[in-house]
């Protein structure tokens, strides 16, 4: 008797499971960002009205709750929709914005429904109490170029008028997008440093005219200060945490010179606000002082925002930097993944469809319990749970690479049939809520660096070094050519002749090769620039889970450049544009 194949078994099972996990409610919002929303200061925001729909089965059952005590929500009858389609229940926002003093103040919305897919979800409120238009802005550049912004939102389309009274036209006033029904309107207040601009304070000024809110209709200096000096800038505008009541959590802040000369770092301190004390403490590095280690404690503090202020000392010319911090203390609950953050992590691009056998990355919080360092996979095949935790897939168990409080990253199993598909966190057999993704059977991604963005994952094997430019940091930077040989590293190019099975490391022999064999593509399309080379092996790397090499010769005539375009096309199937460096032959 023909025994029947193990991944056909597997894949009648996924198949059902896909079946029973959409038959439930599905959560869909008409948006997740409101405002910025603009009043006078001591009056009330203007209230606002969101969709709520269901795009499964059965009934939403939405509870609501705001993080800040000045925005509340209250859920209306349903109606038919007016963003969305079919029939929604209206999510009534109101304000209590008389007491606060002129700024920007965000909240956060949270929508919930435990028994629906994709719940919960969080709506981002920012409100501008006395407008959004600047009191003042202040340009610090180096004499040797560049530009610096400061971006603003207003309600309505301003005029403008731009002058400098020193250093030439350094100054001017941009709208962000474009379109003819806005609700919003984006500008930047841009300052560059004229190359014939020496070393110098400079003046300026904008003046907006034109807004129906007054408050935004008003001049604004600017000082644009040339300097030789180091110019400090840090890695976020505001320092933010969700801690668990009696949780810590940690984080980094990384100052870096835009300007000259060495930046030195003397020192950080915390301001807290007006309620909850020191919850954080900072630590520069004992090696690099412009690496600042952010620790957040929840302590005693009752569930609430906490915020404060960072200050950074140094020899910069802007100093000191203060950063906003903010401590949201929520309750200790079960693992909590955040819609739309299921990501390939070969680019980690946000709403892409991933792949049959890709190596994915979901993100949230709670995922393993608090104190637990992060973990990943110490043999193969790779495992199933780690540190208590696992990661479902149409509620079967995918294998796993790596967790963490907030990330874990884990292989969508070759067995998942393309289509809709959802995904969930278990903790120590604490179910966490579920999030939809789509699979395909192939989602082809080069993987890039973090830093130098864009540039593809891809080694010269012909001179064992990297063909990137020596300028941009990596080691054995020479370009490529003509005639090299190259092995670019990929995600998500899908099943392989043999089928590895998931989990599985793929075998050194006989390899797991991609079938059909992808066409590499360098250079941008066009009669001249435009060249296709087919890799004479393409498949899983041996001893790795998820992860494809594609091995190929550069071909003649291919572009040159520090910046050359590459990419992979397989059946229907395209990947991303990575970078990479070619030289002539």
């Amino acid at each position: 008797m023909a025994l029947v194949p193990r991944f056909t078994k597997i894949s009648i099972l996924f198949l059902a499971l896909a079946a029973s996990v959409w038959a439930q409610p599905r959560l869909r919002l008409s948006t997740t960002a409101v405002g910025p929303l603009t009043f006078a200061q001591g009056g009330v925001a203007p209230g606002q009205t969101i969709e709520a729909r269901n795009a499964g089965s059965g009934n939403l059952t939405l509870t609501l709750s705001a993080d800040v005590p000045w925005m509340s929500a209250v859920l209306g009858a349903a109606r038919p929709c007016t963003v969305l389609t079919g029939t929604c229940l209206p999510i009534n926002i109101g304000f209590t914005t008389t007491a606060l003093a002129r700024g920007t103040y965000t909240g956060t919305l949270t929508v919930r429904d435990p028994n629906a897919i994709d719940a919960p979800q969080f709506v981002t409120v920012t409100i501008q109490a006395g407008g959004g238009v600047p009191d003042r802005v202040d340009f610090f550049l180096p004499p040797t170029g560049g530009s610096s912004e400061v971006a603003f939102t207003t309600n309505s389309a301003l005029q403008s008028n731009v002058t400098t009274t020193s250093g030439g036209s350094w100054l001017s006033l941009a709208l962000d997008g474009s379109g003819t029904f806005r609700f919003t309107f984006p500008y930047r207040i841009v300052g560059r440093q004229i190359p014939s601009t020496p070393v110098g304070v400079y003046q300026g000024s904008v003046t907006t005219t034109g807004s129906n809110f007054a408050g935004d209709n008003r001049t604004i200096p600017v000082t644009l200060n040339v300097t030789a000096q180091p110019i400090a800038s840090a890695s976020t505008a505001n320092l933010r945490f969700r801690v668990p009541q009696a949780g810590k959590l940690s984080q980094f802040l990384v100052m870096s010179n835009r300007g000259q000369g060495t930046l030195a770092v003397s020192g950080a301190t915390f301001a807290p606000g007006a309620t909850g004390g020191p919850w954080l403490t900072l630590t520069p590095d004992t090696s690099n002082s412009a690496l600042i280690k952010a620790d957040a404690d929840a302590g005693t503090l009752a569930l609430g925002t906490y915020t404060g202020t960072i200050t950074v000392n140094s020899n910069a010319a802007n100093g000191p930097t203060r950063v906003p911090a903010t401590l949201e203390v929520i309750a200790a609950g079960p693992p909590l993944a955040s819609v739309g953050s299921v990501l390939n992590i070969g680019t980690y691009a946000r709403g892409e469809s991933l792949a049959q056998g890709g190596a994915t990355a979901i993100f949230g919080e709670q995922f393993v319990a608090l104190g637990t360092a992060p973990a990943g996979a110490q043999a193969t095949p790779y495992p199933k749970t780690i540190s208590g935790v696992q990661v479902f897939v149409n509620d079967v168990a995918a294998p796993l690479y790596y967790v963490s409080y907030d990330q874990v990253n884990f292989l969508i199993p070759y067995e998942t049939p393309p289509g809709d598909a959802v995904i969930r966190v278990d903790r120590a057999g604490q179910r966490g809520n579920s999030v939809s993704v789509t699979i395909e059977r192939r989602v082809p991604r080069i993987m890039t660096f973090s830093f130098p963005g864009e540039y593809g994952i891809i080694v010269n094997a012909t001179t064992n070094g990297y063909p990137l430019p020596t300028s941009l940091g990596i080691p054995g930077g020479a370009p490529a050519k003509p005639g090299d040989v190259l092995v670019i590293y990929a995600i998500g190019l899908g099943a392989t002749n043999p089928a590895v099975a998931s989990g599985d490391a793929s075998p050194s022999s006989p390899l797991a090769a991609v079938q059909p064999n992808p066409v590499v593509v360098f250079g941008t399309p066009g009669p001249f620039s435009l060249r296709t080379a087919e890799p004479f092996f393409a498949g899983l790397v041996p001893g790795f889970m998820g992860l494809y090499q594609v091995n190929v010769v550069v071909p003649a005539g291919v572009a040159t450049g520090d910046s050359v375009p590459i990419s992979l096309g397989i059946e229907s199937f395209t990947s991303n544009t990575a970078r990479i460096a070619l030289a002539a032959q």
